[in-house]
Order: structure tokens, then C-alpha cells, then sequence
């Protein structure tokens, strides 16, 4: 009897551990553990990438880069694909409203920033940003969300998957190519619509200093691990391409 391949393996045990999920419902933990070690296992080799293919290739200084998003297979219940990010390239702070997510970093060195909601301290409406030296333009009076730092670290390959959820593990997110990067990503349902509230949230994120607010302390020495965000429209300067992966009947659903 001939095994089957890694690619569909993952895909079966992603329709096994989400079979009985929906938004804000996370898998069990053994499932979680099932999956994660699936991924943990996969290799370039097993969905047949490489850095020295065209979609990891280095932008022309002054151009934008361009990341492509490999489609595998999407359900109501769960997503599987690649993002490939050449290097310098990144997908900007971003959220995952009611998903569980699994990233696997097939090659390269990425860096990632990541957190989650503050959930005892309401929205600041009135706050003023300070000026910045950074690219984000100054914002009078945004309403600003406190939020925590999960990570903030480079990460190369091989290394194990990562998993977000919901509320924790850093649900909101961005990736920094370093070198050329391939992730292999897995949502626990996809993104939804506007409708729903479930679709993809962008936002800035500004130092916990830039934001004063009466009554608001933290920890002596905490500030670096805070920090306000605020939501923002799609970034102009992000590019992504779809494309899909192989033949359909690759994954035998």
C-alpha cells in the first residue's frame, strides 16, 4: 500500500482536528499536538519549493516586493498555503479574529512581531499620538487599543510551528522576511466577510510611550513589552499574488 504524502496527510488531519471547530472554537489539545507534529515535520522538498525559485528572488532596488500566496485547499473549516517572501518583504501587523492559526517556516529567517489584546483596558479615544521619526504618519485623536508583545524575534529554519489562537499566543501579527522565506500556513476556519467581522484587520503600532492616558500604569521597565494599536486601511505598498498550487488533484479531499 503506497503512503500517503506529506501534503496529503496534512491535509487529512487538518479535516480530522477541524472537523468540529468554528470561529473562537479552539481544537483540543490533543489535536493541536496531532497537527502541530505533521507540520513540524514537512520540508521544502515536500511541497517543492526552493530559495532559488523566481518567487523568492530579490526586488529591484525602488520597487515594491512581491509575495505570493500559494493556495493548497480552503473550506469553511480550515485553509492550507504558502506564503513565499523574498527577501526585505513584509505582511504588515495584521490580525486573526477568531481563528487558530498554524505557521511553519519552511526555509529562511524571518523575523516576527506579535501581540495580543490587553483586555482590562478600554479603547483610548481621545489620546494623541506623538510625532515620529517612523514612516507612520501622525494620527490626532485615534482610537488606540493597549496590547501586549508576544514576540518579537527572528526565527530561522528548521525551527517548530508556531500556533496562535484567538485570544492568545499573539493573534495579531507581522512577518519580516530576513533572507528569501517560505511559510506554510494552516487557519482554523479561514478569514470570514465584512459582514461577519471576521475578515483581515490591519494596524500601526505605536510605542506605549506615544500614548498618554490618566490613571494607566504598568510595571517599572514594563512599557517595552506594550504597546497601542490602531486599526488602518490595507497598506497601498503590500502586494500579494495568488497563484494555485500544482495540479488540483494533488490533495485528494
Amino acid at each position: 500500500m503506497v503512503s500517503a504524502s506529506p501534503l496529503q496527510k496534512l491535509y487529512n488531519t487538518c479535516n480530522e482536528v477541524f472537523d468540529s471547530c468554528s470561529a473562537g472554537i479552539i481544537p483540543s489539545p490533543d489535536n493541536i499536538q496531532k497537527l502541530k507534529a505533521v507540520l513540524d515535520d514537512f520540508k521544502p522538498a515536500d511541497v517543492g519549493l526552493s530559495p532559488e525559485m523566481p518567487h523568492f528572488r530579490a526586488s529591484v532596488a525602488g520597487e515594491t516586493p512581491v509575495i505570493r500566496y500559494i493556495y493548497i485547499h480552503e473550506c469553511e473549516k480550515f485553509s492550507i498555503g504558502i506564503f513565499c517572501l523574498p527577501p526585505s518583504s513584509a505582511i504588515p501587523l495584521h490580525n486573526h479574529p477568531g481563528m487558530t492559526v498554524f505557521s511553519k517556516l519552511l526555509f529562511g529567517t524571518m523575523h516576527i512581531k506579535s501581540y495580543d489584546w490587553v483586555v482590562d483596558v478600554p479603547p483610548s479615544t481621545s489620546a494623541v499620538v506623538s510625532p515620529s521619526k517612523s514612516k507612520q504618519p501622525v494620527v490626532q485623536q485615534p482610537e488606540a487599543r493597549l496590547a501586549e508583545v508576544k514576540v518579537n524575534s527572528n526565527f530561522t529554519a528548521p525551527c517548530n510551528t508556531s500556533i496562535l489562537y484567538p485570544t492568545d499566543g499573539g493573534n495579531m501579527h507581522c512577518f519580516t522576511a530576513v533572507t528569501a522565506c517560505a511559510v506554510l500556513d494552516v487557519l482554523g476556519p479561514p478569514y470570514g466577510s465584512d459582514s461577519d467581522g471576521r475578515h483581515c484587520q490591519f494596524y500601526f503600532d505605536f510605542p506605549f510611550s506615544n500614548i498618554s492616558v490618566d490613571g494607566l500604569s504598568l510595571p517599572e521597565g514594563g512599557k517595552e513589552g506594550f504597546a497601542w494599536l490602531q486599526e488602518r486601511k490595507k497598506p497601498e505598498d503590500l502586494i500579494v499574488v495568488g497563484e494555485l498550487y500544482g495540479d488540483p488533484t494533488t490533495v485528494e479531499t
